[in-house]
């Protein structure tokens, strides 16, 4: 029983050493990358399995680059628009709670 509990702790005190010698591949760095992004965010379920496949599939931008969840795309676009009519106050408010009302649906 001893020697199994000491094969443990050697096992925990040996193994991290050798995972932290080896050299993260870009792939790896990524889905790192995107899992703290996720968590940051506090994605859960669907949500986060839609971020994680959006954030790995995004192969143009680095690994530590933040990719958009399809939520804050639309907010973007959205945005963008208002922006481009310059408009201010409710009217923008309206505009783009009408917006991202026709992008749900």
């Amino acid at each position: 029983m001893k020697i199994a509990l000491i094969m443990v702790l050697l096992a925990g005190v040996v193994g991290p050493a050798t995972a932290a010698d080896k050299a993260m591949t870009p792939q790896q760095q990524r889905m790192t990358s995107c899992n703290q992004q996720a968590t940051s965010q506090t994605l859960k379920g669907d949500d986060r399995k839609l971020y994680m496949s959006n954030c790995l599939k995004n192969s143009r931008s680095a690994p530590g680059e933040k990719s958009l969840t399809p939520q804050q795309q639309k907010m973007k676009t959205c945005n963008a628009q208002a922006g481009r009519q310059t408009l201010t106050g409710d009217a923008r408010k309206t505009f783009i709670s009408n917006c991202l009302k026709k992008q749900t649906g």
